[in-house]
């Protein structure tokens, strides 16, 4: 009689159904993920180093006031609405098929108006936008 203890084989370890479970998380994060931020509002965002910028034609003035007016050029936008915008922007351009457009903006101004100016311009074609901004000073000024 053999008394002597059984050697147990190890227990295998079968790696194929995790694979498949990492193998489909992967394709669930790659298909759910984008990977691409596309933007209709393409703007040309001006830099900070305090040079003037050429100056070209004279250039469509859009000024945001913080209660929501609209001035274009030092005019005020009696009506604030899209129709009132294109017909406003229109007549400032004059001849000019792509003008250049500043919008100046309050700092407390609804970020929605100054999408609206921005999309309604590139609506119309116009694809010269700036947003005006200001030199931050520096502590040694």
């Amino acid at each position: 009689m053999n008394l002597s203890p059984q050697r147990s084989e190890d227990p295998d370890v079968n790696l194929t159904p995790m694979i498949d479970v990492v193998f489909l998380l992967l394709l669930f994060f790659m298909v759910s993920t984008s990977f691409i931020r596309e933007s209709s509002l393409k703007v040309d965002l001006p830099e900070a180093t305090g040079e003037a910028m050429v100056e070209q034609a004279q250039p469509i003035d859009i000024v945001i006031q913080a209660d929501g007016q609209f001035l274009i050029n030092d005019e005020v936008l009696a009506v604030v609405n899209r129709d009132n915008l294109k017909t406003r922007l229109r007549s400032a351009a004059g001849d000019n098929q792509d003008p250049h457009i500043i919008i100046s903006a309050d700092a407390d101004a609804q970020y929605q108006h100054i999408v609206t100016a921005m999309d309604t311009a590139q609506q119309m074609g116009y694809s010269k936008l700036t947003l005006a901004t200001r030199q931050t000073r520096t502590e040694n000024e």
